[in-house]
This record gives C-alpha cells, sequence and structure tokens, in this order.
C-alpha cells in the first residue's frame, strides 16, 4: 500500500498583546506584538492548534512573522537609517519604496533606479 501525505506545522497569528510595538524588519511598516499559536494542517485543513510559547511581531502591512527576540526586540528604538521608509532621500519608482542611494536597484521589486 503507498499511503500520500500532505500536512505540516505553521504559526499563525492570536490577539494582539500590544499595537505598533515595533518596526518591521521586512517593510519599515509598524509591527504588533501578538500571541502565536502554532497550527497542525492535514491536506490544508487547521486540526489543531495550541499556543506558542514567545509572542511575535507582526508586520500590518506585509504580514511578515518574526520573532521577538531579535536584538532591540524589533523596536523603534533602532536607529532610521536601518529602515527602508524613514531617513532615505531616494525612491524606487516602481514600488514607491525607500531605497538606499548606493544601491542601483530595488532590492523589493528589482526595478534599477
Amino acid at each position: 500500500m503507498f499511503f500520500f501525505f500532505v500536512g505540516g506545522v505553521e504559526p499563525a497569528v492570536g490577539r494582539v498583546l500590544k499595537e505598533a510595538a515595533g518596526r518591521c524588519l521586512r517593510c519599515g511598516g509598524d509591527a504588533d506584538l501578538v500571541e502565536t499559536q502554532k497550527v497542525l494542517k492535514l491536506f490544508f485543513v487547521p486540526v489543531w492548534r495550541w499556543q506558542s510559547k514567545d509572542p511575535m511581531y507582526h508586520c500590518r502591512d506585509c504580514s511578515f512573522l518574526f520573532p521577538h527576540s531579535l536584538p532591540n526586540g524589533g523596536g523603534k528604538e533602532r536607529d532610521a537609517s536601518y529602515f527602508p521608509r524613514e531617513g532615505r532621500d531616494s525612491m524606487c519608482r516602481a514600488c514607491a519604496r525607500g531605497v538606499d542611494p548606493k544601491f542601483r536597484f530595488c532590492p523589493y521589486c528589482g526595478s534599477s533606479l
């Protein structure tokens, strides 16, 4: 007999602990501190959920989920030059995101500047 199994465990956003608690590492938007749940899915149907141990940040704009345990917690106290939207003087013409002036191509969409 041959069995074909499709399933896996993935994180899911639970309730919001603190709104706008930090900045997204991917797009620089506001990120909420959230409780996460791990979800077991079989054939793309959620079967079982359980609470995760550590809270995570969830970006409101791009839905990126990243751990709370990063240096400075992904918080607003990092310097503004780290984030694409803040402190930049060049913008991508295709996706309108802030890009470091040293780049010749946009790291987000790949178009030339």
